[in-house]
C-alpha cells in the first residue's frame, strides 16, 4: 500500500471536531452509505452521541466504483425506508470523487419523504466537475485514489486504520 495521507490519530481528532460541526444543525437520523462509509459513519456516531446527539440510523448500499475510477451508474443495492420521511437527514459516506453517489443517495432520500439532507463525508475531493460535495468533510482536495478507513481498493484494505494513497 502507498503512504499514508491521514493517519489514524489525525483522523479521530478530525472526527471530533466534525461531530462539534454537526451537532449544531440538529439532525434527526443517520443514513450511511455501505460499504465505504461504515466506519467513519461508526466513529462519527460514537461522536456525536457524546455530545448529545444519539441518532437513529438507516443504511443505504449503493455502489458506484470499479477499479480505481468512479462509475457514472449508481446501483442501488439497498434503498431508503420509511423512517427517513419527514426527517432532516445526515448522509455519511466514505469519499466524494465524481458526487454521482451522494448526488443519487439525495435524490433517493428526497424522494422517499427527507425534509433535508446535510452530507458528511470523511473525504472530498473537490473536483470541479463534480455532481456534489459534501456539507461537512474530515478532509479535502485528495486527488489520488484512496482507501483504508472503510474504503477499499478492489475489496482489501478497508481494515487500515489510516488513509492512504493507492500506489
Amino acid at each position: 500500500m502507498g503512504e499514508i495521507l491521514f493517519s489514524e490519530r489525525e483522523i479521530a481528532a478530525r472526527v471530533e471536531d466534525l461531530a462539534h460541526e454537526i451537532v449544531a444543525r440538529r439532525p434527526e437520523i443517520a443514513v450511511p452509505v455501505l460499504v465505504g462509509s461504515f466506519v467513519f459513519a461508526a466513529d462519527l456516531l460514537r461522536a456525536l452521541a457524546r455530545l448529545g446527539l444519539s441518532l437513529p440510523m438507516e443504511l443505504l448500499w449503493l455502489r458506484s466504483y470499479g477499479g480505481k475510477s468512479a462509475q457514472g451508474a449508481v446501483s442501488v443495492i439497498a434503498g431508503p425506508s420509511a423512517a427517513v420521511r419527514g426527517k432532516s437527514v445526515l448522509l455519511i459516506d466514505g469519499v466524494l470523487d465524481s458526487g454521482a453517489t451522494v448526488a443519487h443517495a439525495r435524490t433517493l432520500l428526497k424522494n422517499a419523504g427527507a425534509k433535508s439532507v446535510l452530507t458528511a463525508v470523511a473525504v472530498d475531493k473537490l473536483r470541479d466537475d463534480a455532481a456534489a460535495h459534501a456539507d461537512f468533510a474530515l478532509f479535502h482536495g485528495v486527488t489520488e485514489f484512496i482507501a483504508g478507513y472503510g474504503m477499499d481498493h478492489d475489496g482489501a484494505e478497508r481494515g487500515l486504520p489510516d488513509i492512504v494513497r493507492v500506489d
